[in-house]
């Protein structure tokens, strides 16, 4: 069985899977500082707690944008897995090619996500992830990474709303009834989903205009998405598994006997 394990700014999360087939998933907090044995020893009773057995468990691959845990994590996959980790880094296949200004500093969940949009939709295609960052990529006909762009999350921006408000409640992040708000939780919801549903519309179209490309599909995925998916017709397909998938085929391809 090979463990997918996307290492994201708010969360961690684990897929595990037969072949293509993912059997399973679970998440644990990114912010909790873990030593490699708490790591080892949760990400084995996780396994069990979904009736998979740990042992079975003979590849590993990781995406990460914390490097601060990466050792003490690394180091929990080799000694309660017995296994090395591919690490998504700079000279691993992945099939496409990195062709920003700074390739070094793109992002591996990102590398990740365009994978598999690309591999499973083809190109054109606009990938869009909802995040702790919502972000936006462009991988063109011929597999290239072209171009990104970088938003605060739905739940960052939420954070700092109420926590640069003293009047302002922290609030379930969900679409009112209406946008025409009579009151103070509804109001702060209509703001934040209006505005990113305007926030995703827009930037889809600006890229599909200056990138010469206007029939691009558009893929979401992440967190949040669903809700902002539902109320517009940008996004062609959301996949709350698309990072994991992405893992799972960088993984087949640095794996080809």
């Amino acid at each position: 069985m090979l463990l997918a394990i996307d290492i994201g700014n708010t969360n961690i999360t684990l897929g595990v899977f037969e072949g293509k087939e993912l059997l399973g998933k679970f998440r644990l907090t990114t912010k909790m500082s873990r030593t490699s044995d708490e790591y080892g020893v949760a990400l084995r009773d996780l396994l069990r707690n979904q009736d998979m057995d740990p042992n079975k468990v003979d590849a590993v691959i990781i995406a990460s944008v914390v490097p601060d845990i990466m050792h003490s994590f690394g180091s929990a996959i080799i000694k309660y897995f017995h296994v090395k980790p591919i690490v998504v880094s700079a000279g691993i296949k992945t099939g496409i090619r990195v062709a920003t200004e700074q390739p070094r500093q793109t992002g591996a969940d990102r590398i990740v996500d365009a994978v598999a949009a690309y591999t499973l939709y083809g190109g054109p295609v606009i990938v869009v992830d909802f995040g702790t960052a919502t972000t936006y990529d462009l991988v063109e006909p011929d597999g290239t990474f072209g171009c990104g762009v970088t938003a605060p999350g739905i739940r960052t921006s939420a954070r700092a709303l109420w926590g640069g408000a003293a009047m302002l409640p922290e609030i379930e992040i969900r679409k009112p009834k209406s946008i025409l708000a009579r009151e103070t939780i509804s109001s702060m919801q209509a703001g934040l989903v209006y505005g990113y549903i305007g926030q995703t519309e827009y930037i889809i179209e600006k890229i599909k205009e200056e990138s010469g490309y206007p029939d691009a599909k558009v893929v979401a995925t992440g967190g949040l998405g669903n809700i902002i998916v539902k109320e517009t017709d940008k996004i062609d397909f959301y996949d709350s598994d698309l990072t994991l998938k992405g893992l799972q085929m960088i993984y087949e391809k640095n794996n080809r006997r």
